[in-house]
């Protein structure tokens, strides 16, 4: 870790205020100072890194991490991979989402139950590189329902820990706490790529969520749920959930239900998987076709009306996609910014917010994450480029020529019009 002046950029600062050319210094692993360009700071001692024009910004945060997701073709892939090489494939994860700019992680679940827990572990020791996570549970589950895909003459795992029952799935929740998560994940609502209980069915009990949620809260910990139905949406959100994922069939009264609690809950749509489940799962083995029979566009169109009607009733919305899976390539999780603004509606700004700002709010250190501000951590990320002008650039990999994390510098390539000078010559 070392000091830093960071000139000659265009600073989006996470507020929404609009960028201008700015300076800032970084200290340790805070940001010590932050000030428009020629004004005079103490930068003594540090060393100077050349904005070159481009866009400074606060990193990223994965607000529906999959960290052990590892380009799994069916939810079974995730069960068969053996626990020693699924530690090494989350490692890997980590560091990739953090050289895409993602400094921050809130995980929406584990395929096994201590793989957040130990790379959260070895990346806070400095052993490993990697955003800073917040570790969940595997997907707690009912019998028949989403992660559970056993059959009576054929046991077989995936990301779910199938529970039936309050106590059961107290037991479940204790058992993941003591193990070190820091969230705890249920799937109150089925899935429309699986059988028997399809995205619109509502398949744990209300009796069952709020075990979960009471056991979880007596522990200081937060629930996520996986609810794609109406029902499902309500029913954790009157048991407690922190953080509710999906959400596209919600009806009104489930939205009034959430204007009502958004000072204390957070969504995600997780659109990622969806619309490249109808364009790009070609390669896989589903056709367009395929994903319509699935009911994918439908799940497409009603996130794009449940999502613009969010951003009207100013709900919290955090961004990821359900990454890793095949067709979902974790370092591709930013793609959402620009789903955000093509398809809900977003402007820019607000879009790249529910990435920087409303994360550091979902990571719990709303305080200190998420904006480029004096006195927060030094998660910063340099754009070749305006992002506010050409969403795309978020996503971009070339784009993203510096990654800070903690005031540690990840990784600082030349300029990108640097490059293509050079190349010209």
């Amino acid at each position: 870790m070392g000091d830093y002046h960071i000139t000659g950029a265009k600073i989006w600062d996470g507020t929404g205020r609009d960028p201008y050319p700015g300076q800032v210094v970084v200290r340790g692993d805070r940001i010590h100072a932050v000030a428009p360009a020629g004004e005079r700071l103490d930068a003594g001692g540090c060393e100077t890194v050349d904005g070159g024009g481009a866009t400074l910004l606060p990193g990223l945060v994965e607000g529906h991490a999959h960290l052990s997701f590892c380009g799994a073709r069916t939810n079974t892939d995730l069960g068969d991979v053996p626990t020693e090489e699924h530690v090494l494939e989350t490692m890997w994860n980590a560091e990739l989402l953090l050289d895409h700019g993602f400094t921050s992680a809130y995980s929406a679940a584990s395929a096994k139950t201590r793989l957040d827990v130990v790379i959260r572990n070895k990346v806070n020791e400095g052993r490993l590189k990697g955003p800073r996570i917040k570790a969940a549970s595997p997907e707690i589950t009912v019998t028949g329902g989403l992660g559970d895909e056993s059959r009576l003459h054929l046991q077989r795992s995936s990301f779910g820990w199938v529970c039936d029952g309050p106590e059961a799935v107290r037991h479940a929740t204790r058992v993941c706490i003591r193990e070190g998560v820091d969230n705890i994940k249920i799937n109150i609502s089925g899935d429309d790529f699986v059988d028997p209980a399809k995205g619109g069915m509502t398949v744990m009990s209300k009796a069952e969520v709020e075990a979960a949620v009471d056991t979880a809260h007596d522990f200081g910990r937060r629930v996520n749920c996986h609810a794609r139905a109406s029902e499902a949406v309500k029913r954790a959100i009157r048991a407690g959930v922190d953080v509710i994922y999906h959400c596209e069939h919600a009806d009104t009264e489930a939205l009034d239900l959430l204007e009502a609690a958004k000072d204390k809950v957070f969504v995600g749509p997780a659109i990622g998987l969806i619309y490249n489940t109808i364009h790009e799962a070609g390669d896989y083995g589903i056709s367009e076709e395929k994903a319509r029979k699935l009911g994918m566009h439908l799940c497409l169109e009603a996130s794009q009306r449940t999502y613009a009607e969010m951003r009207r009733r100013g709900i919290r919305v955090v961004i990821g996609g359900d990454y890793g899976f095949a067709w979902t390539p974790q370092g591709t999780n930013a793609r959402d910014v620009e789903h955000f603004v093509k398809l809900f509606g977003y402007t820019e700004s607000e879009a790249l917010q529910c990435a920087t700002r409303i994360g550091g709010e979902l990571m719990g250190m709303g305080d200190r994450l998420g904006q480029v501000k004096q006195g927060f951590l030094a998660d910063l990320i340099l754009v070749d480029g305006d992002p506010l002008k050409d969403i795309a650039l978020i996503h971009n990999h070339g784009a993203i020529r510096m990654v800070m994390k903690d005031g540690a510098m990840h990784r600082l390539s030349p300029r990108a019009a640097a490059r293509a000078a050079a190349a010209a010559e």
